[in-house]
C-alpha cells in the first residue's frame, strides 16, 4: 500500500515503461554499433531495473487479488502477469550478451558475424516478445479493472458507447 491505495497500480507503470523503453534500446544497440558504444550500460541497467521490478510488481499484484473480489478477468490478467518474470530475465540475458559483445569489441576480440548475428537475433526476439508480453497483461488488466465500470455506465449493460 501507498498512501492507502493498491502498490501494483503504481510499480506495474514502472514495468510498463522500462520493458519496453529497454527493448527498444536493446534492439538499437544489436543493430548499431554507435548506438551500442553510447547506450550498452544503461540498457543494461535499464534491463537490471525492470527484472527487479517485476516480481515486486507481481508479489503487489498478488497481494491484491487477494483482496478484491474475485473474476474471471482478474485471474487471467494475475495468470499473464505471472509469465513476466520470464520475459524480464530473456531482456535481461539479451542485454547481457549485448555488453559481453560491448566489452569483446573494444578490447579487439570481435565476435565471429555468426555469433554476433545470433545474439542480434536473440535480443530482437527477446525484446519483442517482453514488449508484447507488457501490452498483453495490461490489457487484460485494464480490462479486469474497466469492463464493469464500463458495462454499468452503458445503457443496458452493452459495449455500444464506443
Amino acid at each position: 500500500m501507498l498512501n492507502g491505495l493498491p502498490a501494483h497500480p503504481f510499480l506495474v507503470h514502472f514495468i510498463v515503461v522500462l520493458a519496453p523503453l529497454t527493448a527498444v534500446l536493446a534492439i538499437l544497440c544489436a543493430i548499431w554499433p554507435a548506438a551500442r558504444q553510447r547506450l550498452v550500460w544503461l540498457v543494461l541497467a535499464l534491463a537490471a531495473v525492470t527484472l527487479v521490478v517485476t516480481p515486486i510488481a507481481a508479489e503487489a499484484g498478488e497481494w491484491l487479488e487477494h483482496n478484491i473480489e474475485e473474476s474471471e478477468l482478474v485471474e487471467k490478467h494475475a495468470a499473464l502477469g505471472d509469465t513476466m518474470i520470464y520475459f524480464a530475465l530473456a531482456l535481461m540475458v539479451a542485454t547481457i550478451l549485448l555488453a559481453i559483445a560491448h566489452v569483446r569489441d573494444n578490447r579487439g576480440r570481435t565476435l565471429s558475424k555468426g555469433l554476433s548475428a545470433v545474439i542480434t537475433i536473440f535480443v530482437i526476439a527477446a525484446s519483442v516478445a517482453a514488449s508484447a508480453q507488457v501490452y498483453r497483461i495490461g490489457h487484460s488488466g485494464a480490462e479486469s479493472v474497466w469492463s464493469d465500470a464500463l458495462t454499468a455506465s452503458t445503457p443496458g449493460g452493452a459495449e455500444d458507447a464506443g
